[in-house]
């Protein structure tokens, strides 16, 4: 049984909907409405409740235990060494999982899953907990028979074994990748309950590979006439994207074989996934196997007409791919529960596509009022940051807020500033503030302010 306490914030309840539910959920959704959700989650939560109850009376008499009596562990050995050859987390840990969510895509392989967020600490995400996206379910591709094919404006086309690949010299960095849909299902209202759903189509990891601005050289790429590059995929959706060269010429953009000290997880498009740093998770393409160089946007499948903004007044705007200064609390966020009065440590994440995040903001009422956050170290470019604001609640309800800037000066907007410009009717590139409010009783919610 996983422990539901850590510094005095009860869990959130994540796992709140079955599987056989999911029927009901879409239906509601085609209906407009949410209250399966709703009262699912409810439930979850007040069984939660009932746990911890049961915990805190086990404590109460002559004293704690847990002190008094010394625990199995002290008194005999303990399992053997490389008992599981590649280590696993603790089984208390159990419940911090990806999750999908409900309602969200009707088909499993043509689906996302999202990173809880809520449980991670500093800004890696462990390479078993980083959110996927698929188009077409995922493979575990044998890496000795994947080949990387470079075409288009080259005078040398070059196809790249994965052995060619990993003797040239390599690079690794930090980065966050970002779904271009994160926060998606919020842009007309409160849609979903907790921070995983809200946000966690977010993950930030060290990944490790070959300047793609390399492998274009050694093919002799026309990088004069060549103004875009088409990356392809090897899955079965053929997921192909635009990217400026641009934004390839500063070494930046990575064909990366590497996250996290280990070769890339298969749902992370082993053996080769492109990094694009700054830009849509989309256009990471995993599964690479084809890089084109060409002398305009390729106007591609998911770039025509899925990935682009709808616009208030009814037009597509599309090649929207950098992803703007966004920040969001995961603690106290939605679904979690303040077990007392006193000292609490409010933290969270912050990201911008277009380079460092050079301050946070907090609030706890509405807005009104803000405080400056302690930016974790490293602070890196088009990486997560962690931000923690020291906080002394009295009881009383609020509302907390972060609010993010980058170093080009841009500053995160509220959602009526983010609706002014782009309506309510959008998907992608949603990077409002985010509430959460917080009961008397101590319960954290998901809000939206007007």
């Amino acid at each position: 049984m996983q422990s539901q306490l850590m510094g005095k914030v009860r869990k959130a309840p994540e796992n709140f909907v079955r599987a056989d539910d999911v029927g009901t959920v879409f239906a509601e959704a085609r209906a407009g409405r949410r209250d399966f959700i709703r009262g699912a989650f409810a439930a979850a939560a007040a069984s939660a409740v009932a746990v911890h109850a049961q915990d805190r009376q086990a404590v109460s008499g002559d004293g704690d235990p847990n002190i008094l009596e010394l625990p199995a562990h002290s008194k005999g050995l303990g399992q053997p060494v490389v008992t599981d050859g590649y280590g696993k987390p603790s089984r208390y840990e159990a419940n911090v999982q990806r999750r999908q969510s409900p309602g969200l895509t009707q088909t499993k392989q043509a689906s996302v899953s999202f990173a809880p967020l809520q449980s991670l600490f500093g800004i890696v995400t462990p390479s078993g907990l980083h959110f996927e996206r698929h188009h077409q379910g995922w493979w575990d591709i044998d890496p000795s028979k994947h080949r990387l094919m470079i075409n288009g404006l080259v005078k040398n086309p070059k196809v790249f074994t994965m052995d060619e690949i990993m003797r040239l010299p390599s690079v690794s960095r930090f980065h966050f990748i970002e779904c271009g849909a994160n926060t998606g299902m919020e842009w007309g209202n409160v849609a979903v309950p907790t921070v995983q759903y809200t946000h966690g189509m977010l993950s930030c990891s060290e990944f490790t590979g070959v300047p793609l601005i390399t492998l274009l050289e050694m093919a002799g790429a026309d990088l004069k006439k060549g103004k875009f590059i088409l990356a392809e995929g090897a899955d079965g959706s053929s997921m192909t994207r635009t990217i400026p060269v641009e934004l390839i010429t500063s070494g930046e953009v990575l064909v990366a074989y590497g996250q996290n000290g280990e070769m890339l997880r298969p749902e992370q498009g082993y053996p080769l996934r492109l990094v694009v740093p700054g830009v849509q998770g989309v256009s990471w393409v995993k599964y690479l196997r084809r890089i084109e160089v060409g002398d305009m946007p390729y106007a591609a499948k998911d770039e025509a007409i899925h990935y682009v903004d709808l616009m208030p007044d009814g037009q597509h705007r599309q090649y929207s791919s950098i992803q703007e200064c966004k920040s969001v609390v995961t603690t106290p966020s939605g679904g979690q529960m303040l077990l007392d009065k006193g000292f609490y440590n409010i933290t969270g994440l912050a990201w911008s596509g277009r380079g460092k995040v050079k301050r946070v903001d907090v609030s706890v009422d509405g807005g009104r009022n803000w405080r400056t956050a302690r930016l974790e170290g490293p602070v890196m470019g088009k990486c997560l940051t962690r931000f923690n604001l020291d906080w002394v609640w009295n009881g009383e309800e609020c509302i907390i807020q972060s609010r993010a800037m980058d170093e080009t000066g841009y500053v995160q907007p509220s959602y009526q500033q983010l609706r002014a410009a782009r309506g309510t009717r959008s998907i992608y590139h949603n990077n409002s503030i985010q509430s959460w409010a917080v009961r008397a009783n101590g319960e954290v919610a998901n809000v939206q302010l007007a």
